[in-house]
């Protein structure tokens, strides 16, 4: 998507080589070699999530998908908190399957006091941020210019937005 190509890009800039795995199989894109989700797991050394939440992301990381990752390898989830299996990721933590993860979102937020997750207790291997990912400046100051036309529109008596399908 939109989102997992602006990541793509900037991490092409750092020098790296970038593949990816789309679940829909809708997403192409000629700049990137594009992979099964077999060979995305066994060769990368991060994994950025930026899916929607739906049948084919439902629990997508678990056990087994962790254990086919290298012990090098960093995961990040940035799409839906239950795209991962919680309980998978924090055995794959104590037991260095893999070298560490970044979540912005979770199952269930705000984290429940029962998330296995909670008993990783070392800081370099589980970074988790309140669901801001989002939140950039640019992104903010887009939901007030937003905010302000709808605003306007609204005097103006005028309609934005409008949604035909």
């Amino acid at each position: 998507g939109e989102i997992g190509r602006g990541v793509a890009e900037v991490a092409k800039q750092f020098g790296c080589k970038v593949i990816y795995y789309s679940t829909s199989g809708k997403n192409q894109n000629q700049s990137y070699e594009r992979v099964d989700f077999d060979t995305l797991l066994r060769k990368s050394d991060i994994i950025s999530i930026h899916a929607p939440l739906n049948e084919n992301t439902m629990g997508l990381i678990g056990e087994e998908e962790l254990r086919k990752m290298k012990e090098s390898a960093v995961l990040l989830n940035l799409g839906r908190g239950p795209i991962v299996q919680e309980d998978a990721l924090a055995k794959a933590l104590r037991e260095n399957w893999i070298a560490g993860a970044g979540l912005d979102v979770l199952k269930e937020e705000p984290m429940a006091p029962d998330n296995p997750l909670f008993l990783i207790k070392d800081s370099t291997k589980l970074i988790i941020t309140p669901h801001i990912a989002w939140a950039t400046v640019e992104a903010r100051q887009r939901v007030v210019d937003e905010v302000y036309q709808n605003i306007e529109a609204f005097q103006k008596g005028k309609v934005r937005n409008i949604v035909t399908q």
